[in-house]
């Protein structure tokens, strides 16, 4: 009788692998609604398998998390502007691009939109672009060559002509 008890646990056992690994499959393509489903199954299922039940619950939690950052409503100039500072500050640059030009689209003659701009084509390692959107945040306002001769995300433009021209380092 224990070897026939060993072996249906066994059998459990190895099914409550198989359904964390699909859902673990979602979960790595970023599909965080069908690994919540599947992870939320494996409980239901097998919520008997105490070794995997932990890493079940943190995983929907982070689930939970990531379905949620992806329904961000963005509305304000506001919205579009501090977004695309988070994804900047993600490396995502050019979805913050995507979100800074629809913050521009609002309000065309704000000088920080650019000079973020300027910031993220930088670290792209883009220095044409770069340079023509710091120029356009200075002709805004000044105090953007302030920051741009001290923005270390700048350093690698430091010594060269056409940034010095641009922030009056000549």
């Amino acid at each position: 009788m224990t070897k026939e008890k060993d072996k249906i646990k066994k059998d459990e056992y190895e099914k409550a692998l198989s359904a964390y690994s699909q859902a673990m499959k979602s979960f790595h393509k970023g599909d965080y609604k069908k690994a919540d489903e599947l992870f939320k199954a494996f409980l239901d299922k097998h919520g008997s398998e105490r070794e995997l039940i932990d890493r079940v619950q943190i995983y929907l939690n982070v689930c939970e998390t990531r379905q949620s950052k992806e329904e961000v409503q963005l509305k304000t100039f506001d919205d579009f502007y501090h977004y695309g500072v988070f994804k900047t500050n993600h490396g995502h640059y050019e979805e913050a691009l995507k979100l800074l030009e629809k913050a521009r689209e609002m309000k065309p003659k704000e000088g920080k939109i650019l000079y973020l701009m300027a910031d993220i084509h930088c670290l792209k390692g883009d220095n044409e672009k770069c340079l023509e959107h710091l120029k356009k945040a200075i002709q805004l306002d000044k105090y953007f060559s302030i920051l741009a001769r001290n923005e270390k995300d700048f350093e690698s433009l430091w010594e060269d002509k056409k940034f010095k021209l641009i922030t009056r380092m000549v």
